[in-house]
């Protein structure tokens, strides 16, 4: 990944803002960040960055079902291996910032019908490069959460100043497993006809602690469908394998 500029918002933030502006909803009660929350949400990218190999459950909701991925997230290589289910057995599934790949039948161990989240890992590590059947992002629910799964991580914090001017929101605060959050509307971007920002409210929201760490983060995608991560806090040992588009 290319080291951004301070002087701008992350392109990849933007661009996922871009994708999900149409499902933004109204404000509320919703207020803008205080300089302490901004800072805290620009560092938020860099927090999840040095979290380096760790455990992500996504949760696709749809009116016609449910999917789930449980993956380890290489978050400086921005490549990812997880099983993923809707019903039955779990199959192995990889993605990078080129797309995503699904490793054939047979070609990795069977997994439990829970099968720990580090045993993708091992069973990617052994599956040969020919062995996935790749496709390029599209617009499913599925491809969204998967592209930004990989957009929540960064090299270095964002301009917490540009980021407060992009229109975050406080909207509440919460609590997971015990532990106090700040929930947070994320940036929108700006028209480039305008200039503007975009009215509304962000389809992105965060969960941020006192440190800047991501606990959650969840999109709205309209028609009742949603999409959860849960950033688990835990570092798995070993590298997420080049996979499908780096050899085996």
């Amino acid at each position: 990944m290319r080291t951004e500029r301070l002087s701008r918002l992350a392109p990849a933030v933007l661009a996922l803002s871009a994708l999900l502006a149409a499902c933004a909803g109204p404000g509320g009660s919703a207020r803008p960040l205080t300089a302490d929350e901004a800072q805290r949400l620009a560092l938020a990218r860099f927090r999840t960055y040095q979290a380096g190999t760790a455990a992500m459950d996504l949760r696709i909701a749809a009116p016609d079902g449910t999917a789930e991925v449980h993956a380890v997230v290489d978050h400086r290589a921005h490549r990812a291996v997880g099983w993923y289910a809707t019903d039955g057995t779990p199959r192995l599934l990889a993605w990078s910032r080129e797309g995503l790949a699904v490793a054939r039948r047979g070609t990795y161990g069977a997994p439990a019908a829970d099968p720990p989240t580090a045993d993708a890992l091992r069973e990617a590590a052994r599956v040969d490069t020919a062995a996935w059947t790749r496709r390029p992002y599209g617009r499913a629910p599925l491809d969204t959460a998967l592209q930004l799964a990989l957009a929540l991580a960064a090299d270095r914090p964002d301009n917490a100043q540009l980021l407060a001017q992009s229109g975050p929101l406080h909207l509440r605060e919460d609590t997971i497993d015990g532990r106090p959050y700040d929930v947070l509307s994320g940036p929108r971007p700006r028209p480039a006809a305008t200039g503007r920002p975009l009215s509304g409210r962000s389809p992105v929201t965060y969960w941020v602690d006192a440190k800047g760490a991501v606990r959650r983060v969840t999109a709205r995608l309209g028609d009742a469908r949603t999409v959860t991560l849960d950033l688990t806090g835990e570092r798995v040992r070993g590298s997420v394998p080049p996979g499908p588009w780096g050899g085996k």
